[in-house]
């Protein structure tokens, strides 16, 4: 294989701490949001969304939710993107 691979996404799945969570309805149903996922986008950008449960309890469908542009939660996806990053640049092969 020659050259860099071509890697076609990135992405990380963040624990939203308790207080910083909120909740969402779609279709009629409300969702606790539990779950980031943040992607890093080609140009560098991070990219994010929020998933999480039905508040009633249940399965619920696997839907996504824009995150709201808060300070907190900004940071909270800045800092998962950075701890990310050290634990890829750290990892030690196939297991």
């Amino acid at each position: 294989m020659s050259g860099d691979p071509e890697v076609s996404a990135l992405a990380v799945n963040v624990t939203i701490p308790e207080a910083l969570r909120w909740t969402d309805t779609r279709r009629g149903q409300e969702f606790q949001l539990t779950t980031l996922n943040v992607r890093l986008l080609p140009d560098g950008r991070l990219a994010v969304k929020a998933y999480g449960r039905p508040v009633a309890g249940g399965r619920g469908a696997y839907v996504s939710f824009p995150v709201p542009d808060d300070p907190e939660l900004a940071s909270l996806v800045a800092k998962a993107a950075t701890r990310a990053a050290a634990l890829w640049a750290d990892h030690r092969g196939l297991g």
